[in-house]
């Protein structure tokens, strides 16, 4: 399959967009600062709850680029890609992160333990571990597994059933809870559709969530679209998240003389949201740099964004994202 240069900009658009909403989101998250005003700008100011410099992107981008970096090397369906994609995770884990969810903290954590003993491979002993906490934690949907779907949403570009799998498998490595595999098959679609089209369509994978729940997720879908975005929050619950951003985005209004100034003015109302900011930006801004590219995102935040993983002293930047999202396009070619 080859691909056009719009989808080329759009591919790498959808990594660059998540790093951008979660630096952005980052000095807001949980009212670290003070919640912003209707028609009030965002901006990388760093801090959060892990002390973050400015542009620096936190848990969600750096799980993300932990998928990106399978992605790019091997499907994400492919036994290869999912085990390089859990090795990722555990990588940035025993790195020390500054800010890590409770639930991925959790997981991971039982799977450095398991893993010390040896046995499964070690996607399984994650998944594993992901299955007894859900188990033990009957509320065990969070956010954690769509803030990084991004990267899913291109490995597969030209096979949505492909792409539904390796949402369902990257997902339950640390979120086994059902709803919070379908968020993720759901957005990934979005993406994929986004990056081929030109179009957002978050309603694109309903036929491929489970019948007995596809019915309530076209409601909750049809809710983000006529409702206030701010009434998706709390938003740390899976289906929360995804209304906030969906919500964000068919709402704000697309400008007629600049259409991708969307991707900009999007984010700041993701962000003004509130609760969890950098998360909902996170996943606002995948869909969104999918749907208008990298060349609509401000270049002075795409100078700012950086993170793990750090090589010879030096972090991953936006150059980075692109290297791994053509990469990955390069791969199905």
């Amino acid at each position: 399959m080859s691909f056009t240069d719009a989808q080329l900009d759009r591919a790498v658009g959808a990594l660059i967009g998540t790093a951008v909403g979660d630096a952005l989101g980052i000095p807001y998250e949980f009212e670290s600062r003070p919640r912003l005003l209707p028609g009030e700008h965002a901006q990388m100011l760093g801090g959060g709850l892990g002390d973050f410099a400015p542009g620096q992107w936190s848990d969600d981008t750096s799980m993300a680029v932990a998928i990106a970096l399978a992605g790019a090397d091997s499907s994400l369906t492919s036994t290869e890609g999912v085990e390089a994609a859990a090795s990722n995770f555990l990588k940035w884990y025993e790195g020390g992160p500054p800010d890590i969810g409770i639930q991925t903290r959790a997981v991971l954590s039982s799977t450095k333990s398991t893993r010390a003993d040896g046995g499964a491979d070690l996607a399984e002993a994650m998944t594993t571990s992901a299955l007894a906490y859900a188990a033990d934690n009957p509320r065990s949907a969070g956010n954690g597994a769509l803030m990084r779907t991004a990267p899913v949403g291109l490995s597969n570009l030209n096979d949505r059933e492909a792409t539904a799998t390796a949402a369902y498998d990257i997902a339950r490595l640390t979120h086994a809870d059902p709803l919070a595999v379908d968020s993720c098959v759901l957005w990934s679609e979005a993406i994929r559709i986004a990056i081929l089209d030109g179009r957002i369509d978050v309603r694109a994978g309903l036929d491929l969530v489970a019948q007995e729940r596809r019915a309530d997720w076209a409601a909750r879908l049809d809710a983000a679209s006529t409702s206030d975005p701010n009434a998706f929050n709390p938003n740390g619950f899976t289906v929360t998240a995804l209304q906030a951003a969906a919500a964000a985005i068919s709402q704000t209004p697309v400008p007629a003389d600049d259409p991708s100034r969307h991707f900009h003015d999007t984010l700041h109302v993701a962000i003004r949201i509130g609760n969890d900011t950098d998360t909902v930006a996170a996943i606002a801004g995948g869909l969104l740099g999918a749907r208008w590219g990298a060349s609509a995102i401000p270049a002075h935040w795409r100078d700012m964004v950086h993170g793990w993983p750090v090589t010879a002293g030096q972090p991953a930047t936006a150059e980075t994202l692109a290297s791994l999202a053509i990469r990955t396009l390069r791969r199905q070619s």
